[in-house]
């Protein structure tokens, strides 16, 4: 029989004979112990697979089956564990679904509820991640025919907050000396949180004053050669001796965190408000643009993919144009009017 009961289950099962492609029977629970209710949907079921065999229906996939998918062929990807964490958050809204039933109405309800908890630009984060597999379900999968429109809000300009250099110091004054030497190597470097508490020994220099970055490890997943400054060399060699692995310890353990309570405290004492330790990586570029450091050197001291990042603090270093601007000097001088020509109607 099509429909039928097992004993190791409450539920109606149903079996139906496999359609082109298929080298073995549909088998599956109907998800009901009630007969009338697991009939209906053997019927669904039935009809849905008659389609997809006689009329070239394609079969209508879920968003588990997606999500399944896409985790298996992003696994490489350097955001595969915060994708994993936002598809946790989006289950109870898309789990169980099929993908023909993800519309515009229920993305804007998951767009707006994230909103409430979160600040847009996180809210966007969930949204391209619904996006990205929905495309791929459409375009290379080719399990759906068209994705629902994605509106995204609108983002303001990214962040840039800096210190001065006598901020940095009254900072630096405050911090715990584990956290005091990390802020100095981040800002003489410009790496990130995640690659100054993670720094090995084995990808350090000494000798040649150089320092990298697997690719593993970088944001971008390539290659980061970190060149060192005297900053930086002042930094690293009171580190020698103290771990045989991790550059960065404190009571002899790798540092986890920056952004703890020693932190904040330092912040408060040294009057300083809205600062991040990422802010440590805008310190860095702001001073390099001050100090005339250009675009694409910049790019690569940063290890920033494009130079689009770059570009946000390029108003911090006007004066790096003057001499651009100034060319015209030698084509055309300023000519004042004369007395018949300001006698003239306008």
């Amino acid at each position: 029989m099509s429909l039928y009961r097992r004993k190791d289950s409450t539920y109606w099962w149903v079996k139906l004979p496999p359609i082109r492609g298929e080298s073995k029977p549909l088998q599956q629970s109907t998800g009901t112990a009630d007969k009338r209710e697991a009939q209906q949907v053997h019927d669904r079921l039935a009809a849905a697979r008659w389609e997809q065999e006689r009329l070239g229906v394609k079969p209508r996939r879920t968003w588990e089956e997606a999500v399944l998918r896409w985790l298996l062929e992003t696994k490489h990807k350097a955001t595969h564990e915060a994708d994993k964490a936002k598809l946790r958050w989006l289950d109870p809204y898309l789990g169980g679904k099929t993908l023909n039933e993800i519309d515009r109405t229920l993305i804007d309800r998951i767009k707006f509820d994230r909103e409430k908890v979160a600040s847009p630009t996180t809210a966007n984060r969930y949204l391209a991640l619904i996006r990205a597999i929905l495309r791929k379900a459409a375009t290379e999968w080719e399990w759906i025919d068209r994705v629902p429109k994605v509106n995204m809000f609108r983002e303001s300009e990214g962040r840039v907050r800096s210190l001065s250099p006598a901020e940095f110091q009254r900072l630096v004054h405050e911090l715990p000396q584990h956290l005091a030497d990390m802020a100095m190597f981040a800002v003489a470097t410009g790496l990130r949180q995640a690659n100054v508490t993670g720094l090995e020994w084995q990808h350090v220099d000494l000798v040649r004053r150089h320092a990298w970055i697997p690719a593993a490890q970088h944001k971008n997943r390539k290659p980061h050669s970190v060149p060192l400054n005297d900053l930086a060399m002042q930094v690293l060699t009171k580190q020698v001796g103290k771990h045989a692995r991790w550059v960065f310890t404190f009571q002899g353990e790798p540092v986890q965190r920056t952004s703890t309570k020693a932190w904040a405290a330092a912040l408060e004492r040294a009057g300083i408000e809205d600062f991040r330790w990422h802010d440590l990586r805008h310190t860095f570029a702001t001073w390099h643009r001050q100090a005339g450091t250009p675009t694409h050197e910049l790019q690569r001291l940063g290890g920033w993919k494009t130079s689009i990042m770059v570009e946000r603090y390029a108003h911090l270093a006007p004066e790096a144009l003057q001499g651009a601007a100034s060319r015209l000097d030698s084509v055309i001088s300023y000519v004042p009017a004369t007395d018949k020509d300001k006698g003239a109607s306008p």
